[in-house]
């Protein structure tokens, strides 16, 4: 699986999000919930360096692609 840093949030299924066009008041708002907020925190940071550190290995993979081999 690869990193995301939108964990908090819930992902509602299509039901739910049909219920949501209905949800004046906003009654059906759910989170991931942690147990501290630090926790949430810790796993947030980890996530977030999950993503940064995917982009790199994708733009680098990019880079690789388009430098020429050297001639031996």
């Amino acid at each position: 699986m690869e990193a995301r840093s939108d964990f908090i949030y819930a992902e509602p299924s299509f039901w739910e999000g049909m219920a949501r066009i209905l949800d004046f008041g906003n009654t059906l708002n759910e989170y991931n919930r942690s147990p501290s907020q630090q926790s949430a925190d810790q796993v947030a940071l980890w996530m977030d360096w999950g993503v940064v550190g995917s982009a790199i290995r994708k733009a680098l993979e990019a880079f690789k692609d388009q430098v020429p081999k050297p001639v031996a």
